[in-house]
């Protein structure tokens, strides 16, 4: 499950940087300033969980775990909700998966305090 969490950080913080550099680039003049915030943010916030995807694998390579895996998995999931709800609403400029984005959120938080946990009741 290591390896599997750090290759899927790696390759989330890519991506993260292609959002961004889309952003920066080929949507900064097409997309309103607002909007092209709120995707600022979605990108923001992928990079922040695929950088602790990669410390999740490299924590379940030293400690292993459920909770580890828990919140592993609660990052990727929450990736997807979130920075995918955002990049949505940015890009259409249409609301209906916005109750999505809260829940990716609170399932990031899940996975932080799981990974806490992890760390706690390592052995």
């Amino acid at each position: 499950m290591d390896r599997l969490f750090f290759a899927l950080g790696a390759l989330s913080a890519c991506m993260a940087v292609i959002a961004g550099a889309l952003g920066s680039h080929a949507l900064k003049h097409r997309l309103a300033p607002d909007m092209l915030a709120v995707f600022e943010i979605g990108v923001r916030y992928q990079m922040y969980h695929a950088l602790a995807l990669l410390g999740v694998g490299l924590a379940s390579a030293r400690w292993g775990g459920a909770y580890m895996a828990v919140g592993g998995w609660c990052f990727i999931i929450g990736t997807f909700l979130f920075s995918g709800s955002i990049y949505q609403l940015s890009l259409t400029n249409t609301k209906f998966l916005g109750i999505v984005t809260p829940i990716g959120g609170a399932i990031w938080m899940i996975g932080w305090v799981s990974i806490a946990l992890g760390a706690l009741r390592a052995k």
